[in-house]
């Protein structure tokens, strides 16, 4: 009884460990409900729709931000815009405000004017490597931020990747502008 207690503890010490591992490694969620982590800023309305975060825009420009800084990172998150949305992920903001002198804008946004800046592309920095439509349905947005080495992949396909030092570390932020809604859930970092 002993002998075969001893390995039930041992597996369930196994167990656990690779669960706290297997947490560690898919990063930690950021953009929780009530947090007092990240603010909202604009006239764009954020609310919690269970686990998705929901920016609708009647014209107004708004966002979310972290209240951190983050400087070497994975950023992974799921996104589902409507045909009006223009939206973007920003990362390493200089000042807690947006603006794509300022920090590096991931673009969401399929009808852009000018399909250098559209969807998968890291606006005045680099147009996107492939065309990705992305409208009414959910994506995968991911983002690697190391030294200045900054790439981006929407639905596993490499959309841009870039050599850049004009930004090392900021604050990230979720936008919604135009008239229009984007979803946004499952937003995690990892930092290295």
């Amino acid at each position: 009884m002993i002998k075969s207690l001893t390995c039930f503890s041992l597996f369930g010490l196994f167990l656990l460990f690779n669960a706290c591992n297997i947490a560690d490694n898919a990063g930690k969620i950021i953009f929780v409900e009530d947090s007092n982590e990240w603010f909202k800023e604009g006239r764009a309305s954020w609310k919690f729709d269970g686990d998705q975060l929901v920016g609708t825009s009647l014209g107004g420009s708004g966002f979310v931000m972290t209240n951190k800084k983050y400087q070497n990172f994975t950023l992974s998150l799921e996104f589902y815009p409507d045909a009006g949305i223009n939206s973007g992920i920003f990362v390493r903001c200089k000042n807690k405000e947006i603006s794509n002198k300022e920090c590096y804008e991931m673009n969401i946004w399929d009808y852009h004017p000018d399909q250098e800046s559209r969807t998968g592309s890291i606006v005045t920095r680099a147009k996107p490597l492939i065309d990705v439509q992305t409208i009414g349905k959910w994506n995968s947005y991911k983002i690697t931020c190391e030294g200045n080495h900054i790439r981006t992949w929407i639905n596993g396909k490499l959309t841009a990747d870039i050599y850049n030092d004009d930004l090392s570390e900021g604050y990230i932020a979720l936008q919604a502008t135009e008239p229009g809604r984007i979803k946004f859930r499952n937003v995690k970092i990892k930092e290295f």
